[in-house]
């Protein structure tokens, strides 16, 4: 078991039920590809440094996740295809830092 890191860029047109749904098919898929969930932050509505799909915002999710690395494509394949998910980035770590992260607690500041 590898341990990631994760961030799904989601679209902001979804509302706030919605944006969970998304967050849960995320989740499932991860545990029917023998992944599991360490910790998640919701890290907002937030501008994107560039348009994508003529979107200028998203709601940023951020995963700790473990799952063999083997099933790391058929998860990306899937996620290709959901239209609710703009952008997704996963990052190998050797071990996974305490939450919450320091975006989180600039976005408690404010």
């Amino acid at each position: 078991m590898n341990n990631f890191e994760v961030t799904l860029l989601i679209s902001p047109e979804l509302t706030t039920n919605n944006l969970k749904k998304a967050e849960e098919v995320f989740t499932k898929l991860l545990k029917d590809n023998d992944g599991e969930l360490i910790q998640r932050e919701d890290w907002g509505l937030r501008d994107i440094s560039f348009k994508i799909k003529s979107f200028k915002k998203a709601f940023y999710t951020f995963f700790q996740i473990k799952m063999p690395g083997s099933k790391l494509d058929n998860i990306k394949k899937i996620l290709n295809q959901n239209e609710q998910i703009i952008r997704y980035l996963f990052v190998k770590v050797e071990d996974h830092d305490n939450l919450p992260t320091k975006l989180s607690k600039e976005i408690d500041k404010d």
